[in-house]
Order: C-alpha cells, then structure tokens, then sequence
C-alpha cells in the first residue's frame, strides 16, 4: 500500500539532457586525482600511504579512526602528496594526491568471490566494511553501520531510486544498464540482515526502470519494485519510509526505530561489486549537466577525479557557467574552484547558466505567507528559524527543532520573497554544533 507524505514541491525536473544518455567511461583518465579522507559521516580518514609510494587500484590508503569507512586508491600510481587540498565542502581537507601512470594495476587484495552464496551474513558485513562502502545518494553514512545497527531491530528494507532533485540520472541510468547487481546486492543486504523480502522505490518519472527491475525480478517475488507518484523530496529516507510503509520516524530517531534500513541503488550496486568482485568503491557515475555545459553526460569516474576534468569530459562549457554546484539544485553545494573532486556521495556536478539562475530579491522580505510551513516535509515552521538565526538567538531557534531541519529546499524553492533559508539554516545549525561543544 502507498502512503503520502507532508509538504514537498515539484520543481521542473530538467532530466531530458541526461536521461537517454547511456554511462560512458571517461574518455581521458585523469592524470592526478586527489582523495580526501573525509568521503563519509563521521571522523576522516588517517592516510596510511606517504609522498613516494606506489600505490595500486583498490589499495587501502586511509583507515578509520572511529565512525567511517576506509578509503581505496581509484588509480595506480604515485603519491605526489599527502596534505589539506580544496574539497566540495568548502572546507580544505586532509587528501592523498596520486599521480596516475596509466597502468591500471589492480591490488591483489581485490580477488574475485566464487561462492558467494556460502557467505555468512557476518562475512558480508565485514566485506561491506572493508570495501569502504557508504551511502552514495545523501549524506554519506558508512553502509557497515547501518546495517550492523539494524540487524534485529529491522524488519523492511528499503532501496531507494527515486532520484527526485532535478537534473540528476546516474540512478536512473545505472537502473537501466546494470539493474542485475541492483537486485542481486539487495539480495546481499537481505541476507546480511536475516531478511526475506524488500522494497525499491522508484518515481514514477522513470518508468522504464521500473518495468525492467520488475522483469530482473523475476518469478521470485522476495522484492517488490514500487512506482511512486513524483515528488520531491521523495528521496529522503524518512519521507521515502512514509510513502512505502505508512511509518514516521520520529524526531531524533532513526529509520531502525521504526523498523526500516533504506539504502540508495548506487550503494547497493557497489555492495554487489564488493561480494562478486572484491573491488571496493573506487569509482561511481556522476551526472555532468546544466545550461552551461555543452554535451551533458552520465560518466563513469575513479574517486577524486576534478571537476575540472569532468567538465572537460562533457565537453566543455558552452557558456561562463554562472554556478557550479555538487549535488542537484535542490540540496547541492555551491563550489568556488573546480579543483574540487569528486567523492563517494558525489552523483552530479551541475553547471548552470544565468538564465537557469532563480529570480532574486535584494530585500528578502518576508510576508509572513506561510508557504514555507506548508511545504516542509518535517514539519517545522522555516519562518520563525528564520527570525531567531538572522537575530543570531541560536538557542530559540534550536527550540523550533532547527536540528531536524533536513535542508531540502523546499522553504526556499516556494518562498515569494526569495530568502535564502537554507544557508542561513546551515550557519544556525553550525552555530547551535559551536556552542554545544563548548558546553
């Protein structure tokens, strides 16, 4: 049965560049790419490798020091540094610079599995583990976790391909073109879990994918392919919990207090690289797409690759591109220099042209309208955080449950006045961390 969720928007989607284009290898590999260690929630990554070495694709370069996921070499080559570069969350970050030789050399640590189906559902989550496996359509949290953390208490998982931020179809495509390790890596993951059914969503904006999960499916029936009326911001697990399930996860708890795993498509196809293959999460498809690029594309990239050259790959800009953002309109992160890379949650480089840019207002009055409130999908009240943060009263803007604010977008996306919510939402939230930690 399919369930509603509350508030959300349906911003034009913006799909049509990208949606027939199949993944493509880059035609060019880069010839350096810079891997931060902090491509997860939780503490980054401490570099294991030093200036000088050789290094081969799918060594390990970075172990956790806590809550994360290691971190692999997407190419071979030489490390040519290991200090703070420029990362996609504006912030420098202690990264591992390699120098490719072009040789792809693969580790011999990434052996190939013949029978997977004996494995122990410990031994896949040791395989998730050690493969440096995170969630690749949001935040970033280290997939051996959630799993670790649900087992006992879940009872449906949940694959999420509903891709609802505009623009975006690396989901869409990885659906089409390699949906086999889609349903076979859910398959890990129920095992994993000592569960025998599960569930993927996928908008209904996409339904060829839908009918050839449906046809990959098959005769068994252990999981069922949901078509979802498009809405953003379906794609969040907790709205995603709701409209498949019917249950709301309350605030301050997580998807396994109600019962529910939800993991993204792309996460569950680099679970099935990892079992079959023994490769860890070295690479991942990216959406390259906008106004200002002149061939958009669906590519194929090892970790850490710059944006720069995913630009390059797409042939270029056709136009100054007046924004570059990480991630979709929606919830995505403006950048300042395209020396960034890309990372393990990184699944769209967007490079839009001033007339793709939103309408502005110099004096983002606000009018007191209420549709911020109407379309929030976590029912918070965007208007009055929005008072309290610009008046810098972080505690009563706190009090509003400021912290479950999800940064989706939607206040923004509807207000009349145009006032940036979202980043003044984000500078509240930062500040509410500051003054917690020197409590």
């Amino acid at each position: 049965m399919k369930h509603k969720f509350y508030g959300g928007v349906h911003p034009a989607e913006h799909k049509d560049a990208t949606e027939h284009k199949p993944i493509a290898p880059l035609a060019n590999a880069p010839a350096q790419v810079v891997i931060p260690m902090n491509m997860h929630i939780g503490a980054p990554c401490k570099p294991i490798v030093a200036k000088g070495d050789q290094v081969k694709i799918g060594q390990l370069i970075g172990e956790t020091t806590g809550l994360g996921a290691p971190i692999h070499a997407s190419v071979s080559g030489k490390v040519v540094a290991v200090e703070p570069r420029p990362a996609a969350t504006g912030f420098p970050v202690m990264s591992v610079v390699i120098e490719n030789d072009f040789q792809n050399e693969v580790s011999p640590d990434c052996k190939k599995r013949d029978n997977v189906d004996a494995l122990t559902p410990q031994e896949i989550v040791d395989i998730i583990r050690d493969a440096g496996i995170t969630g690749m359509g949001g935040a970033g949290f280290p997939t051996h976790v959630k799993i670790g953390s649900a087992i006992g208490k879940a009872d449906t998982i949940i694959v999420n391909g509903a891709e609802c931020e505009p623009y975006i179809t690396s989901d869409h495509r990885l659906m089409l073109e390699h949906g086999e390790k889609i349903i076979q890596g859910v398959r890990f993951i129920m095992k994993a879990l000592s569960l025998n059914n599960a569930f993927i969503g996928v908008e209904d904006n996409k339904m060829d994918a839908v009918t050839h999960l449906k046809g990959l499916v098959g005769e068994k029936n252990d999981i069922t392919v949901e078509a979802l009326h498009t809405c953003y911001p379906q794609g969040a697990e907790k709205q995603l919990i709701q409209r498949i399930t019917g249950r709301e996860v309350p605030p301050g708890k997580l998807p396994a207090d109600v019962g529910c795993c939800v993991f993204n498509v792309a996460t569950v196809s680099a679970v099935y690289d990892a079992v079959v293959s023994g490769m860890p999460l070295v690479q991942r498809i990216v959406t390259v797409t906008g106004g200002a690029i002149k061939n958009p594309v669906n590519l194929l990239a090892p970790l850490g690759t710059s944006f720069e050259h995913l630009v390059e790959e797409a042939g270029g800009f056709s136009e100054p591109a007046n924004r570059v953002i990480s991630g979709g309109p929606m919830m995505g992160v403006a950048q300042y220099d395209l020396s960034v890379t890309l990372g393990k949650a990184t699944n769209c480089v967007l490079c839009l042209s001033k007339k793709e840019m939103p309408a502005t207002s110099e004096r983002h009055v606000c009018i007191r309208c209420a549709r911020c409130v109407n379309v929030c999908p976590m029912h918070l009240l965007p208007l009055y955080m929005n008072m309290y943060s610009k008046k810098s009263e972080w505690r009563e803007a706190e009090t509003l449950r400021l912290m479950d604010c999800m940064e989706c977008g939607c206040c923004q996306y509807i207000c009349p006045g145009r006032i940036p919510l979202v980043q003044q939402f984000r500078t509240a939230k930062f500040e509410v961390r500051q003054l917690a930690a020197k409590k």
